[in-house]
């Protein structure tokens, strides 16, 4: 008996299966980040507590290679976090608190250079500069007021961090339950496919939380020393300001050395603005032709266009704090997408486990 011919070819037809899989796809991220935004009281200490433990899990399984209790070692690596972020952000602070009347000094008389020589061209400059510290305030008090309503944005940001810490010490001291909740709740045959891509996405997260830090210490280093050389005045804030803009990758490396540049145009004049941008350029290139590659070649490398769209997708959901997360959480699912194409490209050549039926074993570990 003959059979009629399909209405669609085959290119149609998968072409519209996947299709089908974007939109099912899309719109199950879609739902998720809606919740996100509404629960974002919620989930935002979830999500710091994940990079906190991402960030700090080598320091605490080198306890464990101690042989300490793991509560005691989760509790330890606490500790060491607080010290750290409490240590870093105190210097931070203090030396923008320092420095920051200065900068915005200098700001301005650089803003009010230009004006005198662009003309009206420049009015917009001096504006800006002149009310930097009321659009600083509008701007954070925009980003901060979706946070938490009813609220002051200092008892919020205590109550988020004091969550976020509790959160990374259960996230620490349980981590080996991880492997056997993910086990329970998959399907059967999936569990360790979905446990190597959890795995994957947690190392990507790490990777890219641990070479951050490294790099924006570095970068800040040299940035400090070269305007100290150069005798910028406020040089110990403007070394603050690009370690805290390192965590935003290429905006924040742009908006701090352009403030640095600025600072040094203002107060010594065009040629050391000259040397100052020299110094900028110079620490961006060693960043990106040997920090980068060095210290984070085994992450998730991600395009900077991809970059520059999680970071624009992250400060329209929740600001500030949602430029902070994005990179991050991108990192993570280019992780878990990196483990799903591995585990699918052995799909064609396992001709035994398609003529059984069975899926093949991926990179995560066999089905058996």
């Amino acid at each position: 008996m003959q059979t009629e011919p399909p209405l669609l070819p085959r290119g149609a037809r998968r072409t519209a299966a996947w299709c089908g899989v974007l939109l099912l796809v899309s719109g199950v991220a879609a739902i998720v980040i809606w919740l996100c935004v509404v629960l974002k009281a919620a989930v935002t200490p979830v999500l710091l507590a994940l990079l906190g433990t991402a960030l700090l899990g080598p320091l605490h399984r080198r306890l464990l290679g101690l042989r300490l209790n793991r509560s005691l070692a989760a509790a330890l690596t606490c500790v060491a976090l607080i010290a750290v972020v409490g240590g870093a952000g105190y210097i931070v602070a203090s030396a923008l608190i320092d420095s920051g009347d200065q900068i915005i000094a200098s700001l301005k008389e650089a803003a009010q250079d230009v004006a005198d020589h662009a003309g009206a061209a420049g009015t917009s400059l001096d504006d800006l500069a002149s009310n930097a510290k009321d659009l600083i305030g509008k701007f954070g008090g925009t980003a901060a007021s979706g946070l938490l309503t009813g609220f002051s944005l200092v008892g919020h940001l205590i109550a988020t961090s004091i969550l976020a810490l509790f959160l990374t010490f259960f996230f620490l001291r349980d981590a080996d339950r991880a492997a056997g909740l993910l086990q329970s709740l998959a399907p059967r045959g999936a569990a360790p496919h979905l446990e190597a891509a959890v795995r994957r996405a947690v190392q990507a997260v790490e990777g890219f939380m641990r070479g951050t830090t490294v790099i924006a210490l570095i970068d800040a280093i040299f940035i400090t020393v070269g305007m100290l050389i150069l005798r910028v005045p406020g040089a110990l804030g403007l070394g603050a300001l690009v370690f805290v803009g390192a965590y935003i990758p290429y905006l924040g490396a742009f908006i701090s050395g352009t403030v640095a540049i600025l600072v040094a145009l203002a107060d010594r004049g065009l040629a050391i603005a000259l040397w100052a941008l020299g110094v900028v350029l110079a620490v961006q290139v060693i960043e990106g032709h040997v920090l980068q590659p060095m210290i984070q070649s085994r992450t998730v490398q991600m395009h900077p266009a991809m970059v520059m769209i999680a970071i624009t997708a992250g400060a329209s959901l929740a600001g500030i704090l949602g430029m902070l997360l994005a990179v991050p959480l991108a990192a993570a699912a280019f992780g878990v997408i990196s483990e799903l194409r591995a585990y699918y490209a052995n799909y064609p050549t396992d001709s035994g486990a398609a003529a059984s039926g069975a899926p093949p074993s991926g990179p995560g570990g066999d089905t058996s």
